[in-house]
């Protein structure tokens, strides 16, 4: 499986939000971003659902100032 299709994948959510939000990053950033905000992307794919809609809301700051600066272009999505 190449690593977009398993990107593909893990964009699939159970909230229609973040699948149209995830998928449309992936398909317009993704390839864009260096190696570390890919790994950042990643790393947030591994959050629950209810936690990554409250980080991409803005309702939660992440800690993380690799995760901030992904999370800055998830939200132009």
């Amino acid at each position: 499986m190449s690593e977009m299709n398993r990107l593909r994948w893990k964009c699939r959510r159970g909230m229609l939000e973040l699948d149209l939000v995830l998928n449309q990053f992936l398909e317009q950033e993704f390839l864009a971003l260096d190696s570390t905000s890919k790994q950042a992307f990643e790393t947030l794919l591994e959050a629950g659902d209810e936690e990554l809609w409250t980080l991409i809301t803005d309702e939660e700051a992440s800690a993380a100032p690799e995760l901030q600066a992904v999370m800055a272009r998830l939200r132009t999505c």
